[in-house]
C-alpha cells in the first residue's frame, strides 16, 4: 500500500503589504489608547495624527495590492531630465532629505485608488479630511476643551468607518482580536463653556466640518456620530427591567429612543433603497425579504399610531441595520472590490 504525503502550499504575502497593514492597525490602536488615557490634554490632536496615519497606511496597502505590489506606485515620481534639460520618458523616485524615496500623501493615494475604478464613499473622504484639518490646525486650538465633544463624534465615526472598510474589502486583519472603543465620557460637554471665548480658528474649523456633515450621503459610512448623554439624579439601577432570554436582555426605551433606533418607515426605506441599489424593484423578491425582516425585533418595530389606544393600528419602522439584510438580495451602487 502506498501512502501519499499531503503537501500544503501557503501563499506568500508581500512583506511591504503586510507591514503596511500591521502598522495601520497598530496606529489606530495607539490613537484609541492615547485618547482613552484619564489625563491627557492633547488627546484629540494626537488621536487625529495617529488615526490619519492609520487610514493612510491601509489605503496604501490597498493601492499596492491593486498594482500587483509594485512599490513605485506609492512613490512620488519625477521625470528624468536629459542633458539639454528636457524631460525624458523615464521617471525616478523623488528623494527626501535622508535620500530615501518620498511616498505620496493620503489624498494622492485616494485619487490613485479611484483612478483604478474604485469609488470611495464621499463620507469616508470627508471624515478623513476633517481629521487631517484637525491635525494640520492643531497648533491654533488653544482652548480645545470647548469642542472636545464634537471632536469625539468625529473619532467615533472614524473608527466605525475604519472597521467597515476592513470588512468590506476583506482585509487580512482579524478585528475580533481588538477592542475599538473610545471612552464615552472622555470629553467635557461643550455646552458648559461660554461660546464667546471660542477662537476664530476653532470657529472656522467647526464651520468646515459642519459643511461636510450637511453633505452626508446615505451609505454605511459617516462623518460624525452624535453623542447625547444626559445626567439625572436618579440612578440606572432603579429603572432596570430584565428577563432571561436566549438572544439578550431587553431594556425599556422611550418613544424618542425608539425613533432613533428605528428611523425608517416603509416609504423612506423604499426611497433610500432606490438610491442604494442598482437593481432595486418592489417585486416579490423585495416583499419576501421584508417579511423576513419584519419577524426580527432588532430590525423592525411596530409602533402604534396612538400609543395610548390598545386597539390602535400599527406602523412598522426599521433599523439602519436593515441594509445588511437587503444587501444580500440587491446589488449596491459603486460597491468596491475585495482587497
Amino acid at each position: 500500500m502506498r501512502y501519499c504525503k499531503k503537501i500544503v502550499v501557503k501563499m506568500k504575502i508581500n512583506k511591504t503589504y503586510r507591514s503596511l497593514l500591521d502598522k495601520s492597525i497598530n496606529s489606530m490602536l495607539s490613537a484609541i489608547e492615547i485618547y482613552n488615557k484619564p489625563n491627557f490634554s492633547y488627546r484629540e490632536e494626537t488621536f487625529a495624527i495617529l488615526a490619519v496615519n492609520a487610514w493612510e497606511l491601509i489605503l496604501k496597502a490597498f493601492l499596492l495590492k491593486k498594482y500587483n505590489y509594485k512599490i513605485t506606485h506609492l512613490y512620488v515620481m519625477d521625470f528624468v531630465l536629459k542633458q539639454n534639460g528636457e524631460k525624458s520618458a523615464r521617471k525616478k523616485p523623488r528623494l527626501n532629505r535622508a535620500q530615501n524615496p518620498m511616498t505620496i500623501g493620503i489624498f494622492e493615494t485616494i485619487k490613485k485608488i479611484e483612478e483604478k475604478g474604485i469609488n470611495l464613499s464621499s463620507n469616508i473622504k470627508n471624515s478623513i479630511e476633517s481629521l487631517v484639518e484637525l491635525r494640520d490646525n492643531a497648533i491654533h486650538f488653544h482652548n480645545e476643551k470647548e469642542i472636545s465633544k464634537e471632536l469625539q463624534e468625529l473619532g467615533f465615526a472614524c473608527i466605525k468607518n475604519y472597521m467597515n472598510i476592513i470588512k468590506e474589502w476583506e482585509v487580512d486583519i482579524d478585528l475580533s482580536k481588538y477592542n475599538f472603543y473610545l471612552m464615552p465620557l472622555a470629553y467635557v460637554d461643550s455646552k458648559v463653556d461660554v461660546s464667546s471665548i471660542t477662537t476664530d480658528e476653532v470657529k472656522k474649523y467647526i464651520d468646515f466640518v459642519k459643511n461636510k456633515v450637511d453633505n452626508t450621503t446615505d451609505d454605511d459610512y459617516t462623518i460624525a456620530i452624535s453623542i447625547d448623554i444626559q445626567f439625572n439624579k436618579s440612578n440606572s439601577f432603579d429603572s432596570i427591567n430584565f428577563r432571561y432570554a436566549e438572544d439578550g436582555i431587553p431594556v425599556n426605551l422611550s418613544e424618542e429612543d425608539i425613533r432613533n433606533r428605528f428611523p425608517f418607515d416603509t416609504r423612506k426605506l423604499v426611497a433610500n433603497a432606490k438610491k442604494r441599489y442598482l437593481d432595486f424593484k418592489q417585486t416579490t423578491l423585495f416583499h419576501d425579504a421584508m417579511r423576513h425582516i419584519k419577524l426580527n425585533e432588532k430590525l423592525c418595530y411596530n409602533r402604534k399610531l396612538d400609543p395610548e389606544n390598545i386597539k390602535s393600528m400599527n406602523k412598522p419602522f426599521y433599523s439602519a441595520n436593515v441594509w445588511a439584510e437587503l444587501d444580500k438580495t440587491f446589488t449596491k451602487k459603486g460597491k468596491t472590490t475585495n482587497i
